[in-house]
């Protein structure tokens, strides 16, 4: 299908929303039928572009990740008219040759979240949507390729696997973990893809790697300093890749996926049970599929 050029998303942390060259920068306040995002959304327009920022921890990093609300994020963007998001997060790294200060683009996703939200769709409708590719491929190769224009060093490909957080994992959960044959760890890249895949919106991930989780025997255990250290010399290589990433999609025409139409026969509940409360829940995410004579259109 053909991707509208229309709002680019970029969810990260408040270091990483904002840059210099953004023209027409204003603060917008988006109230969902989820509840409020994380922080007011920054939109403006970079090189022609226009771009909404999202601070997934809300400035001054106040909201651990198992209390994001994601479904308000996701959908606050949607309202916003963003079709295609992508996210920055710090990760530990569970294999030897991602080394801390290496970025990662991660196709897969292992979920190991236990109290999240991880859908729009409850209370009274039910809907499947394909997750076997959580991220949109098109959309990955394209920030993938950025990434290394920057000179660093970039895998692309392998898994991310989420917990919930905040604490860091415990050795013997490294080690599981490890075991199950993943590159990468971190705490916010679910139900945040799944989400985002229900809202019919282009998702992939930069990942920052900050340090080796506490599997590696002659590496510190991971702390809070070390991640944080890591992190904010990673920050001005992630910025690096979105000054180009931002342009790159704006000129890419047609990027052939499915994510723009995910939710296309996946709604299963059957049109007269749907209540007009749901419906009206909804709208933001799924209006076009939630009347009767427009279902599958």
């Amino acid at each position: 299908m053909s991707v509208k050029k229309d709002k680019i998303g970029i969810i990260g942390g408040s270091a990483v929303v904002g840059f210099e060259g953004i023209k027409r920068v204003k603060e917008v306040t988006v109230r969902t039928p989820f509840g409020m995002p994380s922080d007011k959304l920054t939109t403006g327009v970079y090189e022609g572009v226009d771009v909404v920022f999202l601070p997934r921890h809300g400035k001054g990093h106040r909201i651990p990740p198992n209390q994001v609300n994601y479904r308000a994020n996701i959908c606050a963007l949607k309202m916003l008219g963003v079709t295609r998001v992508v996210t920055v997060s710090a990760v530990g790294s569970m294999k030897e040759e991602i080394k801390p200060g290496h970025l990662v683009v991660p196709h897969q996703y292992y979920d190991r979240t236990i109290c999240r939200q991880r859908s729009f769709f409850d209370d009274g409708i039910v809907a499947h949507v394909m997750f076997a590719d959580p991220i949109c491929l098109d959309l990955s190769k394209i920030l993938a390729d950025c990434a290394r224009r920057t000179g660093v060093v970039v895998h692309e490909g392998g898994t991310y696997i989420c917990i919930d957080g905040p604490q860091f994992s415990t050795k013997a959960e490294s080690r599981v973990f490890r075991s199950y044959g993943v590159d990468i760890i971190g705490m916010t890249g679910l139900p945040e893809a799944r989400l985002a895949r229900e809202a019919e919106m282009c998702y992939a991930t930069l990942a920052l790697s900050t340090d080796y989780d506490c599997w590696h025997e002659s590496e510190e255990s991971v702390n809070s300093a070390m991640v944080v250290e890591v992190m904010m010399k990673n920050i001005e290589k992630a910025r690096e890749v979105l000054k180009l990433v931002i342009p790159e999609l704006g000129k890419a025409g047609e990027i052939k996926c499915g994510c723009g139409k995910a939710l296309e026969n996946s709604i299963v509940t059957d049109p007269k049970k749907i209540t007009p409360a749901i419906r009206k829940r909804l709208r933001p995410i799924a209006g076009r599929y939630l009347e009767p004579s427009k279902r599958g259109k």
